[in-house]
């Protein structure tokens, strides 16, 4: 709060610009350093997967799943076994970090909407838009590593996730709900 006062000191015009956005504002904050452990837990998970999925043995059956889709769809293009191997690796380990970070979210960033408590409901709605995520990042993954080494093209396909699963966590997931008496009237934080 100090912070906040200062900057309606030093630049109030500044401050009445930026104050009606603070809610948003901190939420992207939390909802950033939740990613934050959440990009850890999906980099140790695609770290461990990824040379698993391409490693000899397992690299030989996706080049043989590649080349079966090849004979099935022939006009259709199929990918190969590496891409197989990079977004299998990329859902896998989006799927270990979607649940961590639905449930941080629903007790620290989206508490207010919450109520701090956990719902099957939203966590499938959660997990839903999540996917919407996982598509955008495993896009952004397999076309990153077209130009550069799959590590920083990783580094974009989280940014991406990031946009697009704040986006609909902050609109779709957990957006206001009304009171129970059905007045009509949104909960504030």
């Amino acid at each position: 709060m100090i912070a906040i006062a200062r900057l309606k000191t030093s630049f109030p015009r500044v401050a009445a610009l930026v104050e009606p956005h603070f809610g948003l504002l901190r939420k992207a904050t939390s909802f950033a350093l939740i990613g934050v452990v959440n990009v850890a837990v999906d980099g140790a998970v695609f770290l461990m997967v990824y040379p698993l999925l391409t490693s000899h043995d397992a690299a030989l059956r996706l080049d043989a799943l590649a080349a079966q889709c090849a004979s099935v769809a022939a006009a259709l293009p199929c990918p190969g076994g590496q891409t197989l191997g990079l977004g299998a690796a990329n859902v896998i380990s989006w799927a270990v970090a979607v649940s961590g970070s639905y449930l941080m979210n629903s007790f620290f960033t989206f508490a207010a909407e919450s109520g701090r408590k956990f719902r099957w409901r939203d966590y499938r709605k959660f997990v839903a838009s999540g996917i919407l995520g996982v598509v955008a990042s495993t896009g952004a993954l397999l076309a990153a590593a077209e130009v550069m080494p799959v590590l920083p093209a990783k580094g974009c396909a989280i940014l991406t996730a990031f946009v697009v699963n704040f986006g609909m966590s902050h609109f779709v997931v957990f957006r206001r709900r009304a009171d129970a008496a059905g007045s009509g009237v949104v909960a504030t934080d």
